[in-house]
């Protein structure tokens, strides 16, 4: 049997159609239902659902009211609160294409980003580093919006385009992905082959408003099926986050691997009587960490794989949990595939690329402005995740590491490239690699490896990157050597880098 899954096609979406419009259906049915609680430790700040969309919609007609036209894109510039959910669905509810960025880029980055993409607007908080652009609307601005009447939901052709995120495409350099508003319609998937929610359910995530893992699984998911969405308030101590989930009932939380580690650090117990389950997303999660979280909770904890061009669509859940090291298997809907070589289905249990068919409804409609690049990574009707994986007779997919060289930093993929760009131009470096190194079970950094005269100051280095790379992409440590190891046509062989690490612990925060 070959490597192929698939259980029959999703309902296809509706149209005319609107993505903020259907993360805010539920509205109509529980306007008075808590929609959002922003957990502080003696407090929570809520919003019910008619409150929420009386923001979003007054957000659309101010966004408008400034000039701004359905069809433009405007750039988020904005930190951890409840702006940026409010500001990124009032712009697509009035037909405009938000793009959200980390609040951790640089001004040189955004400059980059705002030459490809040509933004008619940044909605900037003033504390958030951003390059010059003629129409900034700030957080004042877009508080006062609130209160204006609610703009028209902005109907129209699922495939059209709903908004823009970036991710490092096979090049190495940024790229900027474009989304329909069906996208949304496809996260429904998620609903029963990874959450199991339900709208009873108060879901707390544990990242920044900000993070679009945050955005989807933690906001947007269960404001479409009427649940509750909980998020600690910016800045909360992870270690609080027990206390949190335990004081506000929650049922279902959601983080990247980290936080789950650090939740269990120096601990024999966790005690969270209201927690059905957990999931998990960002990097792949240990073992071993998976393990010990169900034995001092007693729930289980359900990975899912996705990729910014399609979200998550491999995932383990309640009732199809996954076996042994595999990730889960496709959700119901989903056509995956695994590629060899030739761009054809392997025989099962042999490894290759995991590919998504080009008809799953989740699936990127390409790279805004490099539409070579998406032909490049299509093989016939799939699309290549450049991940490799192995599917077993069941559909279960075990993931075998990634087919190139992207790093990943506390979620984040981070190109090689990216970063030997910005130290190469130092005075006393003559050649440069990075890459991901396992400093301790569960956890790796991003290291660069450098050769030069003489070795350089280390905290010199980290003030070099520190102006332009974000805070996740710079390197926690630096190796001076004498020579990059390189194969025979002396290119640089970037996953031999990490045998060169001298047994230190640097700090990986």
């Amino acid at each position: 049997m070959l490597s192929i899954f698939y259980q029959g096609p999703p309902p296809p979406c509706p149209a005319p159609f609107n993505l903020a419009a259907f993360v805010l259906r539920r509205t109509r049915e529980t306007p008075d239902k808590c929609a959002l609680s922003v957990l502080h430790p003696g407090r929570s700040d809520d919003w019910t659902y008619a409150d929420l969309e009386r923001a979003v919609r007054g957000t659309g007609t101010g966004l408008l009211r400034a000039g701004l036209a359905p069809g433009q894109i405007v750039l988020m510039r904005l930190g951890n609160t409840v702006e940026f959910p409010i500001a990124y669905l009032g712009a697509i509810a009035a037909g405009l294409v938000p793009v959200p960025t980390s609040s951790q880029l640089t001004a040189p980055e955004t400059a980059k980003m705002i030459a490809e993409l040509n933004p008619a607007a940044v909605l900037r908080d003033p504390g958030i580093a951003c390059a010059d652009h003629p129409l900034q609307i700030d957080i004042a601005a877009l508080e006062a919006m609130r209160a204006l009447p609610p703009c028209d939901w902005a109907m129209g052709d699922p495939e059209r385009l709903a908004y823009v995120v970036f991710t490092s495409g096979t090049s190495g350099s940024q790229r900027a992905v474009a989304h329909a508003h069906r996208a949304i319609w496809a996260r429904q998937m998620m609903v029963e082959g990874w959450y199991a929610l339900t709208p009873k359910d108060r879901l707390c995530h544990a990242g920044a408003f900000n993070w679009t893992y945050t955005l989807g699984t933690g906001l947007m998911d269960p404001w479409a099926i009427g649940a509750t969405a909980l998020i600690p308030a910016p800045g909360s101590d992870i270690a609080t986050l027990p206390e949190l989930l335990r004081k506000h009932r929650a049922t279902l939380f959601a983080a990247a691997p980290g936080v789950y580690r650090r939740m269990l650090r120096d601990r024999d117990a966790l005690a969270l009587p209201d927690l059905r389950h957990g999931f998990s997303a960002g990097e792949k999660l240990s073992q071993d960490l998976h393990r010990r979280w169900e034995e001092m909770t007693g729930t289980g904890l359900h990975e899912a794989f996705g990729m910014s061009e399609c979200s998550t669509f491999i995932s383990s859940s309640p009732a199809h949990p996954a076996r042994g090291t595999a990730l889960g298997q496709p959700q119901q809907g989903r056509r995956v595939a695994i590629l060899g070589e030739d761009g054809q289905p392997v025989p099962q249990g042999e490894p290759g690329v995991i590919a998504v068919h080009r008809g799953d409804p989740g699936l990127m409609l390409g790279y805004l402005n490099a539409p070579e690049e998406m032909a490049a990574r299509m093989r016939g009707d799939w699309f290549l995740t450049g991940d490799q994986g192995a599917m077993a007779v069941d559909g279960q997919i075990t993931y075998l590491g990634r087919a190139d060289d992207m790093m990943n930093a506390g979620g984040y993929r981070v190109s090689p490239l990216e970063v030997e760009s910005a130290l190469s131009t130092h005075p006393g470096i003559d050649q440069v690699g990075a890459a991901e190194v396992e400093i301790k079970r569960d956890t790796t950094i991003i290291v660069a490896f450098y050769t030069g005269p003489k070795e350089l100051d280390e905290a010199g280095l980290h003030a070099y990157v520190g102006g332009t790379l974000a805070r996740y992409k710079q390197p926690r440590a630096f190796v001076h050597l004498d020579a990059l190891p390189s194969g025979a046509n002396g290119k640089l062989l970037r996953r031999a880098l990490p045998a060169y690490f001298p047994d230190r612990s640097p700090d990986p925060a």
